[in-house]
């Protein structure tokens, strides 16, 4: 069973300066509602009972979005607004599920993940990367359905231009299981054009096992000069842990650059 999710957002999100130079880049609004509401959204769709989220101090402005009572309390002893009451309501709604924990230093998604790992209690759990919005069907629940069935981790695939295979972390297949599905022999982070196995690239939704918490303790910095979770996954793949490869069905869109960012919100307005 997938009870928890865990949401790395300790990044600087340099690639959205100047913006992100005083704001979270996970609460800028994509089409008037902050990007990571829709992370949650998806999460609180596929049943997932706890959030875990992943801040620094210099991303404090995340936690007291969401623990920001007093605030609500006295506009709304002035302003009887139905709208700031549904809103309020709904940041109530999300808070009982969410957990906070610290990466300070920028060390990797690797490192961001290993600081959950007291909190994690069964032995898998449901990791999502807030820059991967994915729209028009929900990719955690297929992911978590898959999951039911071959009891087993699950990495969300996309096929993306061979020129660009040096920006992702890509798939070499082992066998398809259907048009959608199919087991991972490897993954690669960042490789080169020449070396790249295929197109399909990892995009940011997976469900990880518990035990990759002992690969994660003596993962060595890869590419970056960071702990990569690929690098543990890759690992885990080696001693024999079953991985599969989920091409999902909805829109992917990039949240993570200035033109993606506002690509996201244009693709929303039309839904």
């Amino acid at each position: 069973m997938i009870r928890q999710a865990i949401i790395p957002l300790a990044g600087l999100g340099t690639r959205l300066l100047p913006l992100t130079s005083v704001f979270a880049k996970e609460l800028l609004p994509i089409n008037g509602k902050p990007g990571i509401e829709y992370i949650i959204d998806e999460c609180i769709d596929a049943n997932i009972k706890e959030i875990i989220f992943i801040i620094s101090k210099k991303k404090a402005i995340i936690r007291k979005y969401f623990n920001n009572d007093k605030f609500y309390k006295n506009i709304l002893k002035k302003k009887k607004d139905k709208r700031i009451r549904k809103e309020y309501k709904k940041i109530q709604k999300y808070n009982k599920k969410i957990k906070f924990v610290y990466q300070n230093s920028p060390k990797g998604t690797g490192d961001a993940v290993l600081k959950t790992q007291k909190y994690i209690k069964d032995n898998f759990f449901l990791m999502l990367l807030p820059d991967d919005l994915i729209i028009k069907r929900n990719c955690s629940k297929d992911m978590i359905s898959i999951y039911k069935k071959n009891k087993c981790s699950v990495m969300a695939s996309m096929k993306v231009n061979k020129k660009t295979v040096n920006r992702w972390g890509i798939y070499s297949k082992k066998s398809n299981i259907n048009k959608n599905n199919f087991f991972i022999k490897d993954v690669i982070e960042k490789p080169s054009i020449n070396s790249a196995p295929s197109t399909n690239a990892v995009i940011g939704r997976y469900i990880l096992p518990k035990k990759i918490f002992t690969k994660l303790k003596s993962q060595k910095k890869g590419k970056g000069d960071e702990i990569h979770i690929t690098d543990a996954i890759r690992r885990l793949i080696i001693d024999g842990e079953k991985f599969i490869g989920h091409s999902f069905k909805g829109k992917y869109l990039d949240c993570g650059t200035l033109n993606g960012y506002i690509k996201s919100s244009q693709e929303i307005y039309k839904l």
